[in-house]
């Protein structure tokens, strides 16, 4: 008795070490993120004018005060000198005195968020140090200062197990029409909600990729202007055997209500018999506009 309990202590034993290697096996094979993610991009704000009265900064009409924004990198794509444009609006130039600059492009490198900088990177450009309010006070007025932000940047998309099956009948290795669960996408204003797989014809595959902008900005091609009407990002594949598109323009296309779907396609079909998995990497580029606004109120001085 006593030499079967030994027995089946160990076969347990044995048991409960091949579970747990399988289950750490199974956790080894699962893709990681690559990318924190997030939906961020540039986050800016208005450094203090002065001390706070009421929930709003205020001054005396005799007095200086610096204005200055801080804009910290909350995606993934590093920020490299000049790519962020600040410019000051809001009350007119004849207003106030002692304002250097009214646009500032940022000087240094702005590390994207990652395990080393969770915050991000950040910068500060100063407008002005002893800005001052030139027209006469009676009592108290209030003035809004906003700030134009204007940035370059970028969104990566990895798909880790793209299918290339000729024949959709096999079974073996891996389904065309799986939902690209374990896709990585980096932080940033524009992202991409989903990614299917299908068919375009015998032996050719296709993907699309459902992207949004997800935040409240606007977007333009990184070498035009902003529209008012309109919303165009450029985007790239990594593997020159796919075409991309999206409503028929190659590597161009237009947000409709903050929201588009780009369609990338092999251009020749694959070999009879093929079978094979691939990792492509889908690279957004734009430029994206916010705009952020901070209230100060100029008060009478006692004369």
């Amino acid at each position: 008795m006593k030499y079967k309990s030994i027995i089946l202590f160990i076969v347990m034993l044995a048991s409960m070490l091949l579970l747990t290697a399988c289950n750490t096996q199974q956790q080894t094979n699962q893709p990681k993120g690559i990318y924190i993610g997030g939906t961020l991009g540039i986050v800016a704000k208005f450094q203090p004018f002065g001390v706070t009265e009421d929930n709003i900064y205020s001054i005396y009409d005799s007095e200086t005060f610096p204005i200055e924004t801080t804009f910290t990198n909350k995606g993934e794509y590093e920020i490299k000198p000049g790519d962020v444009t600040i410019k000051l609006l809001g009350p007119s130039e004849k207003e106030f005195s002692g304002i250097a600059n009214w646009e500032l492009k940022n000087k240094d490198t702005v590390e994207k968020i990652s395990e080393l900088t969770p915050n991000g990177g950040e910068e500060t450009l100063s407008f002005a140090s002893d800005a001052k309010y030139l027209s006469p006070v009676t009592g108290a007025i209030q003035r809004a200062w906003f700030a134009n932000i204007e940035y370059k940047y970028q969104t990566y998309a990895i798909v880790p197990e793209v299918c290339l099956k000729e024949d959709l009948t096999d079974k073996r290795v891996c389904e065309v029409k799986d939902p690209k669960k374990a896709v990585s996408v980096s932080g940033a204003p524009i992202t991409i909600t989903n990614v299917e797989e299908d068919t375009s014809g015998k032996g050719i595959m296709a993907l699309k990729f459902k992207i949004k902008n997800v935040a409240t900005g606007k977007v333009a091609l990184p070498a035009e202007d902003f529209s008012p009407n309109l919303d165009k990002l450029s985007f790239s594949l990594d593997d020159s055997a796919w075409e991309c598109k999206s409503t028929g323009k190659i590597n161009e296309a237009r947000l409709i209500n903050g929201e588009a779907e780009i369609v990338c396609k092999l251009k020749e079909a694959l070999a009879k018999g093929a079978l094979s998995t691939t990792q492509v990497k889908l690279t957004l580029d734009y430029k994206y506009r916010d705009i952020i606004s901070e209230k100060i109120q100029i008060k009478q001085s006692v004369k």
